[in-house]
């Protein structure tokens, strides 16, 4: 009875420190990351960031004047060509005569320029969209780079929360490990029934489970976090620098909403569609217009002959001209062509609207969610401390052999229930934290914490 006791005693003190929040054991090979160590990583590595900013130096090289043909065109060219011909000549008294064959050849070279001074003010369109292209570019990788924040923000907290649940199953499955010793030991003096040990053995079956299908989700978030990070190996250990999830409960939902209508991303990009839209309506208008080009070049040639009344004839000189005109009539084509733009400029509109509502959408259930999750926050935390306090007085009636073993496995499921609930607010306030700031636009400033 002494031996029992003393295991009693043990698993008692055990059970103070039941639950604890405290994740699981980290490699001390690695050097602990913080967020913002990980975000830096990604930000060099990430594919996906890195395809979007090779994308933007491309709009960026495209918008030039040259592209959008406000330059002139030069080109040099020259040749050479020759012919070999004999002369046959048939006179009036049918009688022929000839000459020798003889060779002609042309030597030429020149340089020439084209320049459209005027096509309808379709070349000043042509500019100012390509200077839309160019800041649509940075604002693709502007996207890109808040989903990646975004993104692996989510996927750190939550790799915290879910070593934090391993790190509680672990101490669930090791109380459930004492409380089988004992009863094991109680049942082999007797001081046990068969089905104490039984219920026992169960609820150790149970926990070591759910242990190793915790491990097997934390294993899954941390290759998450590296494929994030473009890490060479999926499977590297991990260590992080944060041991809980930090929340911020004091969001102002006004300036969320005031910096998302005038930072959002998405509503940004939507309103350069609809400049595009407007650009591409004057591109088409240009064509009622007429167009004006001014052509020039220098030339020189130099002819050869070998029979002639001279051996030789060199040209050079200047050439220039001016082309003017205008279409007046395309089947229809030109005024088809701006019916449709101004469609896809109102569409363009349309857009705009929609996805204001969509922000306001988004806005609402995030608000709404942000607030309900910290007042289930504050009263899953008290419940813990009630669940706590309620398996600390099980236990002790369980020593005491005032309380069944099935009535202890309540309450220890109720404290493991009421951490996990604990947990799961405390992320989805954090998720809420970084949509509200991927919402408004301030999600970058993350990568200054």
């Amino acid at each position: 009875m002494k031996q029992l006791y003393c295991l009693f005693i043990v698993l008692a003190l055990f059970a103070g420190n039941l639950f604890a929040q405290q994740p699981a054991q980290q490699s001390a090979e690695n050097a602990p990351l913080s967020l913002e160590d990980c975000l830096n990583i990604g930000l060099e590595r990430n594919f996906d960031l890195r395809i979007v900013r090779n994308e933007e130096i491309i709009a960026r090289n495209n918008a030039t004047r040259g592209n959008a043909g406000q330059l002139p065109s030069i080109a040099l060219n020259g040749g050479y060509s020759g012919n070999y011909f004999g002369n046959n000549y048939t006179l009036p008294n049918d009688s022929t005569s000839g000459t020798a064959a003889s060779y002609n050849g042309t030597l030429n070279a020149a340089i020439t320029a084209e320049w459209t001074l005027f096509n309808g003010f379709s070349i000043q369109s042509n500019y100012a969209r390509l200077q839309e292209l160019k800041a649509m570019g940075e604002l693709n990788t502007r996207m890109a780079l808040e989903d990646f924040v975004a993104n692996l923000s989510a996927e750190y907290y939550n790799y915290i929360k879910e070593q934090l649940s391993l790190a509680n199953l672990k101490a669930s499955l090791e109380f459930s490990q004492d409380r089988l010793y004992i009863v094991e030991a109680s049942y082999g003096i007797g001081a046990a029934s068969g089905l104490d040990y039984q219920q026992a053995q169960v609820d150790y079956n149970a926990d070591h489970s759910a242990y190793i299908t915790q491990l097997e989700v934390v294993a899954a978030s941390r290759f998450k976090l590296n494929q994030l990070m473009a890490l060479d190996s999926i499977e590297a250990p991990l260590a992080l620098a944060d041991t809980t999830i930090a929340i911020d409960t004091c969001i102002l939902r006004d300036s969320i909403w005031m910096a998302a209508q005038e930072n959002n991303a998405q509503l940004l990009v939507a309103y350069k569609n609809h400049r595009l839209s407007q650009l591409d309506l004057k591109q088409a208008q240009s064509r009622n217009y007429p167009y004006l080009k001014l052509n020039g070049g220098y030339q020189w040639r130099d002819n050869s002959y070998e029979n002639s009344t001279y051996l030789r004839q060199t040209q050079m000189g200047p050439q220039f001209g001016i082309t003017a005109g205008i279409t007046l009539f395309d089947g229809m084509n030109r005024r088809r062509e701006q019916q449709n733009a101004r469609i896809q400029m109102e569409n363009k509109q349309l857009q705009i609207e929609q996805f204001q509502l969509a922000l306001k959408t988004d806005m609402a259930n995030l608000w709404t969610a942000y607030t309900n999750n910290i007042k289930l926050y504050n009263i899953e935390r008290d419940n813990q401390v009630v669940a706590q306090i309620n398996f600390d007085i099980a236990m002790e009636r369980y020593r005491l052999r005032e309380l069944s073993g099935i009535e202890l496995r309540e309450a220890q499921l109720s404290l493991l229930e009421s951490e996990k609930r604990l947990l799961q607010a405390e992320y989805n306030i954090k998720l809420c934290e970084i949509s509200l700031l991927h919402l408004s636009g301030q999600i970058l400033d993350m990568l200054g914490e």
